[in-house]
């Protein structure tokens, strides 16, 4: 897992805007008219349609796409009983992913009674203004009794996540690992330990996927829950099992066939988990410690298949698999509750989405060549983005066979294709490069280590495993502010060119450059002073192999280390002409555009350059291609020197690559609205695909376009990624945050990769 520092963690929730989530306005609010219509008088007329029809609330509000996440704080994560309050920080970061999986907006409310009358009450009085409610952190029993008394009183979703959550995922991970293990699901003898909320559920869940009761024995802190114990309330002794006089965890899991773990950490060891029945399987749930690690189960016997709640081994049984889409899923059918069809559906289509062909984005996401079903895949990666339309789709087909759906779905299809189209790929983009330059971290020299963002960038890339890091600058200050802000950089290793013990490599790297240049005006002498140059030094690294990428320009001009990488690493044999991409992150997904940073007016054939060695960069992030060349006209409906620049920088394109899709020339806002460019222009070839990379006749309308979408487009840039030197070397933009530096930082190290 992904390591940090206490500061690390209270500073992301601090900084900026507090907190996680805000509320965004979705309507025009610039006008007097705006506002008109938006409150006092305008306002009145919605209201009054849904005193009429309360229905209508789906219709004039954001009703329908709301859901409250609700919690009294007795029960969070690991820290038990916390309070309402600091249950707050769970309860935004629960939102933040129903957002960013589901597109579905939260309001947190932390509800600050233990008494189960209270809690219904409040949540039963505010109900009203949701689409549905997700029940949080609320301790066992009472929040039994709490789901089972909102439930009845009611008529929209409400889910306790904890209790169902862990169910309808790790049920999924079940059914196929007993396919895998050639058992059968009647027959399996089940063993739970632990009989909190979650254990109850995950119990009934097996038990409607075949599992029976008589073959489920559970334990909590005093051993096997019996018929003869009579400490036992209403819910542990459903589960009660006759009296075999097996009392302990290690008496009870001898000859079982299935271990869950729903308890605390550390408590198996790998003498209990050989003594289960051949072919086992063992879900070790407890967060974040498990039950017993991935390293002791794997090593404990061959024909074991383990699942963790953890992110860094296979078979991560993580709740986000379900709750966002189970939500969108009712939401989108204005069910009226989550019954025991929809978690059976969502089970059963988790579990057979693992048997489908994975995705390529999420095979390089978590470093494989082609992950199939088998031991070590026995349930969906997060990353997925299959869940979303698979997972909610069978919830709302399923509201809607069991009769608990007020708005019907006739054209699956559709409703898939929206349901894919609905969030764009922009966080998946980032966190799909992420994981794939973890698979495989690359070293990356920062030839600024001595400014403090370039610092605490390599801290960050090192410890998240995104690169190793090459630190280059002065030696004393680095170390400085290593110590100062106590960050941890082990045994990372430092270069400063300026120190008198460097003079031999300084020579020796000076005397290569001179080799390679000499024949170009450059003198031995000018090129070892050049290795004093902290750029030259860290392009010679690069060259000579001791790291595999640089990032360097946070403090200078993007012109002063372009010079060294050109004279150092060179362009590559088959590139005419490099140049500079940004990728711009939106809601609607990743968008490039070229050429923003190095070419300032290129000719007809140097756009057409530049527009293929994009196509190759974009390819490398797994993502086809669709570019529009952009000018002030359209297809020739302007003449000037521009548009007939363009269109012949397109013609060329056509003629060497038939098979790209590109067009030009183009506006831009034709370029994005199918619909505008469908019935204007339906000849394009851009027509129906979807247009993702942008060309820009110069580098002023490339440069400018970027900058006015970072800041008045609230868009993310990442970049300036530099296309067509023979070795990764990246160029930051002056003055990058440290987000940025790492943004890029895992950019190189995926360059990188794909050169090897």
């Amino acid at each position: 897992m992904a390591k940090f520092r206490k500061q690390d963690a209270l500073d992301y929730h601090s900084q900026g805007r507090p907190g996680k989530i805000e509320v965004i306005p979705t309507k025009p609010y610039s006008t007097q008219r705006d506002l008109t219509l938006a409150y006092s008088p305008g306002v009145a007329e919605p209201c009054l349609e849904i005193e009429k029809n309360a229905e209508d609330a789906y219709k004039y509000t954001a009703k329908g796409n709301l859901v409250a996440v609700i919690s009294n704080g007795t029960a969070v994560l690991g820290l038990g009983d916390i309070g309402a309050l600091a249950s707050k920080p769970v309860m935004e970061g629960k939102g933040l992913l129903f957002k960013i999986f589901a597109d579905i907006d939260v309001f947190d409310i932390e509800v600050d009674t233990k008494n189960i009358d209270e809690f219904v009450n409040t949540v039963k009085n505010i109900a009203c203004t949701f689409g549905g409610i997700n029940l949080e952190d609320i301790k066992a029993p009472e929040c039994f009794e709490i789901e089972k008394r909102l439930k009845e009183e009611l008529n929209i979703p409400l889910m306790h996540d904890d209790q169902h959550g862990t169910a309808i995922i790790s049920a999924a991970a079940l059914l196929n690992s007993v396919e895998l293990s050639n058992k059968k699901m009647d027959e399996v003898k089940l063993l739970i330990n632990g009989a909190g909320a979650s254990a109850n559920s995950c119990a009934k869940m097996y038990i409607a996927l075949g599992v029976k009761k008589e073959n489920i024995v559970m334990l909590d802190s005093k051993g096997v829950i019996h018929k003869k114990r009579t400490d036992l309330n209403e819910y542990k002794s459903f589960f009660a099992c006759d009296d075999h006089g097996k009392n302990t965890l290690a008496e009870a899991i001898i000859g079982a066939d299935v271990f869950v773990g729903l308890s605390t950490g550390n408590i198996l060891n790998q003498d209990m988990v050989r003594s289960m029945a051949p072919n086992c399987i063992v879900f070790a749930l407890a967060n974040p410690t498990p039950e017993i690690s991935y390293e002791e189960a794997i090593a404990s016997r061959k024909d074991i298949i383990f699942a963790t709640g953890r992110s860094d081994h296979p078979n991560q049984v993580n709740n986000v698999l379900g709750f966002p889409f189970i939500f969108r899923g009712a939401l989108d059918v204005r069910a009226t509750c989550i019954n025991e069809e929809m978690k059976l559906a969502a089970t059963l289509a988790i579990a057979a989405l693992t048997k489908e062909t994975v995705p390529e984005h999420v095979n390089l996401t978590y470093g494989y060549k082609n992950l199939v079903f088998g031991p070590e895949y026995i349930i969906p990666k997060p990353i997925d983005s299959r869940l979303l339309s698979t997972v909610s789709a069978a919830v709302a087909k399923a509201a809607i066979d069991s009769g608990v759906a007020k708005r019907m779905i006739t054209d699956w299809e559709a409703y898939k294709f929206e349901l894919d189209n609905r969030l764009g790929r922009d966080n998946k983009l980032i966190r799909s490069l992420a994981n794939k330059a973890k698979s495989a971290p690359k070293r990356v020299v920062f030839a600024e280590a001595d400014t403090f963002k370039i610092l605490k960038a390599a801290h960050v890339a090192k410890d998240e495993g995104i690169a190793i890091p090459i630190l280059l600058g002065n030696k004393e200050k680095i170390l400085g502010l290593i110590e100062e802000h106590n960050l941890d950089m082990g045994d990372t290793e430092i270069f400063d060119c300026w120190l008198p013990e460097e003079e031999t490599r300084r020579n020796e790297f000076g005397d290569w450059l001179w080799n390679k240049r000499k024949r170009r005006g450059l003198t031995q002498y000018e090129a070892r002073r050049h290795m004093r140059d902290r750029n030259y030094f860290g392009a010679m690294l690069v060259e000579t192999g001791v790291a595999d990428a640089m990032i360097s320009g946070l403090t200078r001009q993007y012109g002063a280390p372009i010079k060294p990488a050109f004279d150092v690493i060179g362009v590559r044999d088959n590139v005419s002409r490099v140049a500079g991409l940004y990728i711009i992150v939106t809601k609607r997904g990743p968008y490039f555009f070229a050429d923003t940073t190095i070419n300032t007016n290129p000719t007809a054939q140097e756009l057409a350059d530049i527009a293929v060695l994009t196509a190759a960069t974009v390819r490398q992030f797994n993502i086809t291609p669709r570019i529009a060349m952009l000018s002030y006209s359209n297809f020739g409906s302007t003449q000037g020197e521009v548009p007939k620049k363009v269109q012949a920088a397109t013609r060329i394109v056509h003629d060497l690559h038939p098979d790209l899709i590109i067009d030009g020339d183009v506006q831009a806002n034709f370029a994005l609205n199918n619909d505008m460019l469908k019935e204007q222009f339906p000849f394009s070839r851009l027509v129906d695909k979807d247009v993702n990379t942008f060309i820009f006749p110069d580098l002023a309308s490339g440069n400018i376009a970027y900058k006015l979408m970072q800041e008045l487009g609230n868009a993310e840039a990442i970049g300036p990624i530099l296309m067509g030197l023979n070795k990764p070397v990246h160029i930051l933009q002056l003055g990058s945050s440290v987000r940025e530096i790492v943004n890029m930082t895992t950019i190189a190290v995926v360059d990188a990769q794909n050169r090897k």
